[in-house]
């Protein structure tokens, strides 16, 4: 296995770009852009081998790798002391426990915001530059 096949690439279709975007979060920002989505995703291959080239050049550790990760399915997040009663009081609303209104919104909010829509933030920046 190649220390590039740690990474995960993605290539996705951008309506704001009207192209196709290949990007490798984690590694580096920005990403690759085409018409073709195999040559976009060929190019992406490439560059990801380049930026894995720089940080041994320049001795540089690794970023942490992202693909083939597992997910335990928990993590903790912070939300303040006001959205935390807002959210406790809607649950109760709902009939739900906490945990379930919240991973219900998340949903809701998962399919409301798209695969596109990132794209289109990620997309913005046409630039590569290393995400540190």
């Amino acid at each position: 296995m190649k220390t590039s096949d740690r990474y995960l690439k993605i290539v996705e279709w951008s309506e704001q770009d009207q192209c196709y975007v290949g990007t490798c979060a984690g590694l580096m920002l920005g990403g690759v852009h085409g018409d073709d989505e195999a040559e976009v995703y060929r190019e992406l291959c490439q560059v990801v081998e380049e930026w894995l080239d720089i940080y041994e050049q320049d001795g540089d550790p690794l970023p942490a790798e992202t693909a083939g990760k597992e997910y335990s399915g928990r993590f903790v997040l912070r939300v303040g002391k006001v959205l935390h009663r807002e959210l406790a009081i809607n649950a109760f609303r709902h009939g739900e426990s906490l945990n379930t209104h919240c991973i219900n919104l998340l949903r809701e909010a998962q399919v409301d915001y798209g695969e596109n829509k990132r794209v289109k933030h990620i997309s913005a920046k046409t630039r590569s530059s290393r995400a540190h």
